[in-house]
């Protein structure tokens, strides 16, 4: 219960009594790391000053990190046909287009999203076009920012686009694929808690926030849909995972397009 409330006040995520097993599980080799004899003595640590550390530590063995390359295809067909060819045309007449990944991971989304705007626009990274991606596990920040992938994580990516994009790299005796130059200029890492501060000023054209708000209370899903309308401009798009539904007052601000695929209501409309 301690463990829940910790991680529920600093990362919103609900964690209910059937989830104690994955906890004693994944904490279980935390306590052996610090030399620990209970879990009423790894409570009292990451609750005192001294451990701020370990607790950013049980969040990250805490969170689920699932992710691959174009996961949930339609979302970037959907992108790549009906959002893209305006933004770009207008980026190329000096518009500037920004897209969200607010849940990034290791960075296989971002990239996606960045290898759907390249597949279109090879010259992207030339003007004034960008992605930003966060997470709340500084682990996933520093992977998605290092930018190495194995074989099988690169699998889902085309072979044209891979060649294209990424560069072949050697991690010990593992065969690895390294984020090439113009991908990784298209993308910027960053922390951030969807339960905190958003220090974020202007607008998106789109936002991914896709399979994160089911760890969250509905109250809490409903204030993150809430928080996203005004950082969308109008008619922008919001990606949401494929057990998720806008719900509470931003509902009203949507409209359904697609697959767990919203378009942000005009004004009037």
């Amino acid at each position: 219960r301690q463990i829940a409330a910790m991680l529920k006040a600093d990362a919103g995520i609900h964690l209910t009594e059937a989830k104690a097993a994955l906890v004693y599980s994944r904490l279980s080799k935390r306590l052996r790391a610090l030399g620990l004899a209970s879990f009423a003595d790894y409570c009292a640590f990451v609750a005192s000053a001294e451990g701020t550390g370990e607790r950013q530590q049980m969040l990250a063995a805490l969170t689920t990190n699932v992710t691959s390359f174009f996961r949930e295809a339609h979302h970037f067909e959907h992108l790549a046909e009906r959002v893209l060819p305006p933004l770009l045309e207008a980026a190329r007449a000096g518009g500037r287009v920004r897209l969200w990944s607010a849940a990034c991971s290791n960075g296989a989304e971002p990239y996606s999203i960045a290898l759907t705007i390249l597949s279109l626009m090879p010259d992207a990274a030339r003007h004034d076009i960008r992605v930003l991606a966060t997470d709340i596990d500084a682990n996933m920040v520093a992977a998605g920012h290092a930018g190495l992938y194995g074989e099988a994580a690169l699998r889902p990516v085309p072979a044209e686009l891979r060649r294209r994009w990424f560069v072949p790299a050697r991690t010990g005796e593992a065969r690895t694929w390294s984020v090439g130059e113009e991908l990784r200029a298209l993308v910027a890492f960053r922390e951030l808690n969807l339960i905190g501060a958003w220090p974020m000023k202007g607008r998106f054209q789109a936002i991914f926030c896709r399979n994160v708000v089911i760890y969250f209370e509905e109250a809490t899903q409903a204030r993150i849909w809430s928080r996203f309308v005004p950082l969308l401009t109008p008619g922008g798009h919001l990606y949401i995972g494929h057990s998720e539904r806008v719900s509470g007052p931003a509902a009203a601000s949507f409209q359904f397009e697609g697959i767990t695929t919203y378009k942000l209501r005009e004004a009037g409309l």
